[in-house]
């Protein structure tokens, strides 16, 4: 597939203060790309701004909030011109028991991963389909196979892929292209939160390889930055999970006879884990959730 120059193309990245984001912000930066970032933290999102080699503008919103990205998708273009990209990449996780986890944390991350990117989408497709542009949905290794104790994430996450892959077919015609992007493990604050806890550590390091390792965070930017400029359908952010596709039907029963056995062994150190939100975006989410309350 043909590439895309990304020079003097707008591109919007959500969840942009840290990780994939602000990589992928710094990465569309260096090639030529506009940026405006979309995050909840506006002193980190003013320091990542100013370290960019272009012109680029930050906004501070919460993806679930559809009033703050109407205006915020508003704003960009009266900033810019024009929104050419768009990457729904904000996400929060939590880990632990289903049957203990906290009914707040466990709702919020489907609000953010999956009705957050919606709410985004739907902001910026106006802008879009004038541009004939690209919204690049950022997804998991979750959305292909499920895992004990991450529930909230893989739905979420499975919830995003196929709610990108309907909205490729209802607005292709319009000229907007649309395109999932998959992760495995990738050395983000959120990845080494939830690292924090020894018994999620450990099942992740019982996973079979090569799915139980941790990746570097700039390879895999590299390439969700090459899938923006293909326009691509299907994005790998490590190159063995396009292999995961062709076995993804017979995940849940493995992973269900064999995680079963997994949550026998662990059963015992499974009181007291954390439930809340893990790492600095969990933090920072939360931190913006209580301002808002008070």
């Amino acid at each position: 597939m043909s590439r895309v120059g990304l020079e003097g193309q707008v591109a919007v990245v959500t969840g942009a203060a840290r990780g994939v984001g602000e990589q992928l912000a710094r990465k569309l930066s260096a090639r030529g790309a506009k940026v405006a970032l979309v995050g909840l933290e506006p002193d980190a999102l003013k320091q990542v701004s100013e370290r960019l080699h272009g012109d680029s503008a930050y906004w501070c919103a919460d993806v679930t909030d559809d009033e703050a990205m109407a205006r915020v998708a508003r704003e960009v273009v009266e900033r810019f011109g024009k929104v050419d990209i768009v990457v729904a990449n904000a996400g929060v996780a939590t880990g632990g028991p289903f049957a203990d986890s906290d009914p707040v944390a466990w709702r919020r991350v489907i609000e953010v991963n999956l009705i957050g990117s919606a709410v985004t989408a739907r902001a910026f497709l106006p802008a879009l389909v004038a541009g004939r542009g690209y919204l690049l949905q950022i997804a998991s290794l979750a959305a292909i196979t499920p895992a004990p104790m991450m529930t909230a994430y893989c739905a979420s996450k499975s919830g995003v892929e196929a709610y990108a892959h309907c909205l490729r077919a209802e607005v292709g015609h319009q000229g907007v292209r649309v395109g999932v992007g998959y992760l495995s493990w990738t050395d983000t604050d959120m990845v080494r939160g939830a690292d924090e806890d020894e018994v999620m550590r450990e099942l992740r390091q019982r996973l079979p390889w090569p799915s139980n390792k941790t990746y570097p965070l700039g390879p895999a930017v590299d390439r969700l930055v090459a899938g923006i400029e293909r326009r691509a359908a299907h994005v790998y952010g490590q190159r063995w999970l396009r292999g995961m596709q062709g076995v993804r039907g017979y995940l849940p029963g493995l992973i269900g006879s064999v995680g079963q056995r997994e949550m026998r062994r662990f059963a015992p150190r499974l009181q007291g884990m954390r439930s809340g939100l893990v790492g600095a975006g969990g933090a920072a989410d939360e931190q913006a959730r209580a301002t808002h309350r008070d």
